[in-house]
């Protein structure tokens, strides 16, 4: 959700760079991208459009803003339409300050009011305006540059990754307070931005900001708190090699993520695992031992929790997936809980906002993600790494598999369970997952049924959470309406929609009791016309009351739902591809949603 990307010392280089970020942070999510530069002498020199980064690099052909140093945005809109005023960079009444934001202003009409009454005129819809202005009231009355930049930054309230540059400064001033944003060190170049890929082909070194921490990037650079001490910061290594945010060769990012899933796999189980053992060793988490555990998370990362609670409940601890969002009107935590937060980026606002809920109940947090160094991994008492590699698509893929894997490890180490069973078919979930990709008959089953009115996914058990998984991916990036179910729910009311022109996508694996009741409810939805692909390892009967078969190894039923998962995923790539959708950045979607 929105992209930030700065650099000082690129020189005749600095507009070049600044595009190359935006474009490396399309993945977020946006509807209008700018640029604002300043250093040559002629003050702040901007450049914005609606629309696409190309749409950006067409106004720059004609009109291109010259400067060391510079800051650029792709904006998702909140407030105000996406237009080219709404866009960002933002200025002050004199030209001089330029500002990028990112988050939500929460007071910002009231201060919008009050700098309208002392003579400020506004040019756009949006919150983000208010900090030029505010940081043009302050050097107007005598304050130093970084001073009235402090200065705005207290005025307002909220969330926010601000970056503002200053004519006759050759200085970046940015600020953070539940939003993301990231230094990039390269001896005496320096860049800024809310995700490393904007700047990892520069640099693997980076430094974190923390909530309340100030930024100044000029020939050097500082973090400092909010009273302005200077901090002792950390700077980290990106293990992760810029090459693996390219398409390597796939038409889309989707397409390539889903198939890097083997090796996502592998990269999540590698030292966590005694295959000859037959156990799991996260002695890094230390000693955990919940009494009860609840998960809060939001949209596939819920999809992993729901997963992830049935692992717990069945290895006899008592677990519940919560929605972030609605968190704070649950049940407190019970007894010494623990409260898992599942988030990709460590940067959702509202699982943040859910873990801070926990905390303030007196529970321990543990982070489940995949970013290094975000603020879920920050304030959570204990985290633990997906080891996915960065995911560009918006529409998460490997990702949601690392989750399952890691929630089987992070179960087994905790509460137990059979790992003499589960921890085999753990190791043999990469080479499954890539057998699956090699034969898979998806694209076949796209074609037939691209024009479908709706889709319906159904499982039980450890298969529900992929059915409502399997729908979101197709909504998501085909933007057709489609519904995942428990299987037993058809017959309750949603059995009213199905018709001979919705496909129902039924997951059954494995030869026991609950394959069987669902194979009930296929034949549920057979008798009404409904087309049926069913999902299967082929141990039941369920291909007799199907129209197409989607196969997947046999397996350990835990595994099981993530190779169905991955058919699922298939599936709705290619309808989407079909339908000639925007699949890497599907509209009105962001990768990292950073406001609640």
């Amino acid at each position: 959700m929105c992209g930030i990307i700065g650099a000082v010392g690129r020189d005749d280089e600095t507009l070049e760079t600044l595009v190359h970020g935006l474009a490396k942070l399309e993945y977020r999510g946006y509807d209008s991208a700018g640029v604002a530069l300043t250093g040559d002498g002629s003050g702040v020199d901007i450049c914005k459009r609606a629309g696409e980064i190309d749409d950006l690099r067409e106004s720059l052909e004609t009109r291109s803003p010259s400067g060391a140093v510079g800051i650029g945005h792709t904006r998702w809109s909140t407030h105000g339409p996406p237009n080219d005023a709404n866009a960002h960079p933002h200025k002050d009444c004199t030209g001089d300050v330029a500002v990028v934001h990112n988050g939500i202003i929460e007071n910002y009409q009231s201060v919008r009011d009050e700098l309208t009454t002392s003579g400020h005129t506004f040019r756009s819809d949006t919150d983000t305006e208010v900090v030029p202005h505010l940081i043009e009231e302050g050097l107007a009355n005598g304050l130093d540059p970084e001073a009235a930049f402090r200065e705005a930054v207290g005025r307002i309230e909220g969330s926010y990754a601000i970056a503002a540059v200053i004519a006759g400064e050759e200085t970046i001033f940015a600020a953070r307070n539940d939003s993301p944003l990231v230094l990039g060190l390269d001896n005496e170049i320096f860049y800024l931005a809310s995700d490393v890929p904007a700047f990892r082909d520069f640099t693997d070194q980076v430094v974190y900001l923390a909530d309340g921490e100030f930024a100044r990037l000029d020939d050097d650079w500082t973090v400092t708190d909010a009273d302005g001490t200077v901090l002792d910061k950390d700077v980290e290594t990106v293990e992760w090699d810029p090459e693996e945010t390219g398409k390597s060769g796939y038409d889309h990012y989707m397409l390539k993520e889903i198939h890097e899933q083997p090796r996502a796999l592998r990269q999540c189980l590698r030292g966590r695992v005694d295959e000859l053992g037959g156990s799991v060793d996260l002695g890094d988490l230390g000693d955990l031992s919940p009494t009860g555990v609840q998960f809060v998370a939001c949209g596939t990362s819920y999809h992993a929790a729901l997963y992830g609670a049935q692992l717990f409940e069945h290895a006899g601890v008592p677990a519940q997936a919560f929605l972030a969002s609605e968190y704070a009107a649950s049940p407190p935590p019970i007894g010494d809980a623990l409260v898992i937060g599942v988030t990709q980026s460590g940067e959702t606002a509202d699982t943040l906002s859910a873990l801070r809920e926990a905390s303030r109940r007196g529970a321990r947090t543990l982070a489940v993600t995949n970013t290094v160094g975000s603020t879920a991994a920050r304030e959570c008492d204990h985290v633990f790494y997906i080891r996915a590699g960065p995911e560009i698509g918006v529409a998460a893929t490997k990702t949601f598999a690392s989750q399952q894997a890691a929630l089987n490890l992070l179960t087994l180490a905790t509460a137990g369970g059979d790992t003499r069973s589960v921890v085999p078919a753990l190791r043999d979930l990469p080479g499954n997952v890539q057998a699956l990709l090699d034969d898979s008959r998806a694209a076949d089953i796209a074609e037939i049924y691209e024009d479908a009115s709706s889709y319906f996914f159904i499982g039980r058990g450890y298969h529900y959470p992929v059915a409502l998984e399997g729908a979101l991916k197709m909504k998501e990036i085909t933007y057709k309406h489609a519904e995942g179910f428990a299987a037993g729910e058809l017959k309750h009311g949603p059995l009213a929609l199905v018709t001979e022109d919705t496909p129902v996508f039924a997951i059954v694996t494995g030869d026991n009791e609950m394959a069987t009741k669902t194979i009930g409810n296929v034949k549920e939805v057979e008798a009404r016309d409904a087309p049926v692909v069913a999902v299967t390892d082929g141990q039941s009967d369920v291909e007799r009351y199907a129209d197409h078969v989607l196969r997947v190894p046999e397996t350990h039923p835990r595994a099981a739902a993530v190779l169905a998962n991955v058919q699922l995923q298939l599936v709705a790539y290619h309808v989407a591809n079909r339908l000639g959708r925007s699949i890497d950045k599907p509209r009105n979607l962001a990768k990292s949603v950073t406001v609640e």
